[in-house]
This record gives structure tokens, C-alpha cells and sequence, in this order.
């Protein structure tokens, strides 16, 4: 009895073995069989894209942020139409620049391997090369993902931290997504470089606002002048770094010292207790701050994927495959009618 109850024990765990492995696991060489010139393609046109605009580099790093933190690394964040998570508020200034160059990686990596690879891992290695040409540390990718079938709910697009957050607002936010302390000052980080529209830090300079926490006044000055001018709203564009504002470096944390942080979310990790050390820390030292950066992208970027047989591998970084082909089908439908006529 005892030997057909283990006999039994061990057919279920090769089973379950089974099931798990068919699932699939991310793994650094997945695409090495299929697609061996990947890392090599997608290299070549984020360089390419860098040479003509280094605003790519924070452009894609917004993109992967915005596409991991409501439901996963899925590349749901590139789907376009109705109910597109592009259409929420906080993706509305994405930059096209960067939506355009994941799906010209894309297509450069079907032509030459098929459809193999998914717009997830493909936003993802772009989006650690970027970071590298800008100066920034690389960091581990294991590849493997597949993209989502729709687009994430508006629900959890509002999940994406605001600029406005406070800081214990932000280590709840984070840590519903299982990110830490570390993460969220880490990936803080990456306002190092890009920018960000007026209507989305006039809580820094309008008196009407509370300015809690405190801003440097020539520095509140300088934003209230540039932002009289945003007409319409949203049309100017402000550093978040002032000091170097196109490079990945450390920065951005002598920016917070100086109380010329550009966000509410960003200038409170200097006064809080529980992220000022470490938010102090990064400012003294840039390798211990391009160290933990990198483990949080990876981390940040292995959240709530979908592996194995789970969503797809898209013809189209901005359209699911299944709505290409009700497009074909119905094109076929009508070229038969108009044949029959």
C-alpha cells in the first residue's frame, strides 16, 4: 500500500513537472536557438535611434515602468484602439519615439527569425540597452516573456504611482507590487534624465498648492516663469535633472539636497526618514546607486509575466493577433461578395 501510495506521489510530481515546465521559464539564452542575432539587432537600432535622440533612452524606461507596474511585463502598454491603456492619463505622454523604435526592433527581428520573439522581451532589451548608451548601468535580462492579450484595466493603469504621491504613499504603492524601499528610491533614479510636462509639477511652484516639501525658491521662480508660458497645457517640457539632464548618472540626488527636485514624489525621498539615508547615500556614491538600480530593473522587469503557452507572441507590438486576423477575415469576406458580384 505504502509503495503505491509513493509510486502514486511520484507520477503526480512528474506530471506537475510536466505541467510547469510547459509553461516555460525565463532564461537568458530562450531566444539563442531561434533568434542568436537578437541582442545584436536590437543593440544596433536602439544606437541607431540614440544617435538621432538620447530622449529615447528615458522614453523607454518610462514605457517598461508604465507597462510592468499595473499588471505586468506584457507590452500591454503598446496596444493601440479602444480601451488602450495609451488612452489613460498617465500614458498620454509616452513618447512616440519610443513606441516606434520597439516596433521597428520588432519587425527587424521577425524578418530575420520569424515570429519568435514577443514585444515584452524585445521592450525590455531595448530598454536596458538605452540605459547603457546613456551612461547608465546594464542589467540582467532573462528572456522568455510573452505578450498580453488587452490592454490593462483603467483600474490598474491607476495604480501607477502619481507625481504627487508623499512618500509613505509611494512605499504602499510599491509595495502592492511587491517592490521594496530599495526599489522605489533605485528606480526614483531613473528622473536622472528626461522630462516632464508643466501640469504635472505645478504643485512645486502654485501657491495654491501645498508645497510640502519644500522647494528651493529660484528654483520654484524658474519653473513659474517657463510654465506661464505652457499654453496650451501640456505643450512645454521642463528637466527633471538640472544638472545633466541627458546623462544616467547620480544626479538626480544632488538635485534633492539642493530642494530643486521637480516632483513632489521625488523631492520627498530627501526628508522622509525612511528613504533619506539611502536617498543620501546614492548622492555620495554612484556605484552603489547604478548597483541596486540595476537589481530593481530586473526585478521590476520579471514582474507577473506570462511564460509558456500563456498570451502570444504579436505580428504587431500595437494590435493582438487576434484582431489581425478578424481584419484579414473580414477583407476576405468582402473581396468573395465583390467576387460573386
Amino acid at each position: 500500500m505504502a509503495s503505491r501510495a509513493a509510486a502514486a506521489i511520484a507520477v503526480l510530481a512528474l506530471v506537475c513537472a510536466a505541467v510547469h515546465s510547459s509553461e516555460g521559464q525565463l532564461s537568458p539564452n530562450f531566444h539563442a536557438a531561434t533568434c542568436p542575432d537578437l541582442e545584436r539587432i536590437v543593440e544596433f537600432h536602439v544606437a541607431e535611434t540614440f544617435r538621432r535622440d538620447v530622449g529615447v533612452a528615458p522614453a523607454l524606461i518610462r514605457i517598461l515602468f508604465h507597462d510592468c507596474f499595473p499588471q505586468g511585463c506584457d507590452a500591454s502598454v503598446l496596444l493601440k484602439g479602444a480601451g488602450s491603456e495609451l488612452n489613460e492619463i498617465p500614458n498620454q505622454t509616452l513618447r512616440p519615439v519610443a513606441l516606434d523604435l520597439i516596433e521597428r526592433i520588432r519587425a527587424a527581428v521577425h524578418r530575420a527569425c520569424g515570429p519568435t520573439v514577443s514585444c515584452a522581451d524585445i521592450t525590455v532589451l531595448a530598454t536596458r540597452d538605452s540605459l547603457v548608451k546613456a551612461g547608465g548601468p546594464s542589467f540582467d535580462v532573462a528572456l522568455g516573456r510573452r505578450d498580453g492579450l488587452a490592454p490593462a484595466s483603467s483600474a490598474l493603469v491607476g495604480l501607477l504611482p502619481a507625481p504627487f504621491f508623499d512618500v509613505p504613499t509611494l512605499i504602499s504603492s510599491f509595495a502592492n507590487r511587491s517592490l521594496d524601499v530599495a526599489d522605489l528610491v533605485s528606480l526614483s533614479g531613473a528622473h536622472t534624465f528626461g522630462v516632464a510636462h508643466c501640469p504635472a509639477f505645478e504643485d512645486r511652484f502654485k501657491p495654491v498648492f501645498d508645497t510640502n516639501p519644500a522647494i528651493d525658491g529660484k528654483f520654484a521662480t524658474a519653473l513659474r516663469n517657463k510654465c506661464a508660458g505652457d499654453n496650451p497645457a501640456g505643450t512645454l517640457t521642463q528637466n527633471l535633472d538640472v544638472r545633466t539632464p541627458d546623462v544616467f548618472d547620480n544626479k538626480y540626488y544632488f538635485d534633492l539636497i539642493a530642494r530643486q527636485g521637480l516632483f513632489k514624489s521625488d523631492q520627498g525621498l530627501i526628508d522622509h526618514p525612511t528613504t533619506k539615508r539611502m536617498a543620501t547615500r546614492f548622492s555620495l556614491n554612484q556605484g552603489a546607486f547604478f548597483e541596486q538600480f540595476a537589481r530593481s530593473m530586473t526585478k521590476m522587469s520579471n514582474m507577473d509575466i506570462l511564460t509558456g503557452t500563456k498570451g502570444e507572441i504579436r505580428n504587431n507590438c500595437a494590435v493582438p493577433n487576434r484582431r489581425v486576423q478578424d481584419i484579414e477575415t473580414a477583407v476576405a469576406g468582402d473581396e468573395g461578395i465583390a467576387a460573386d458580384m
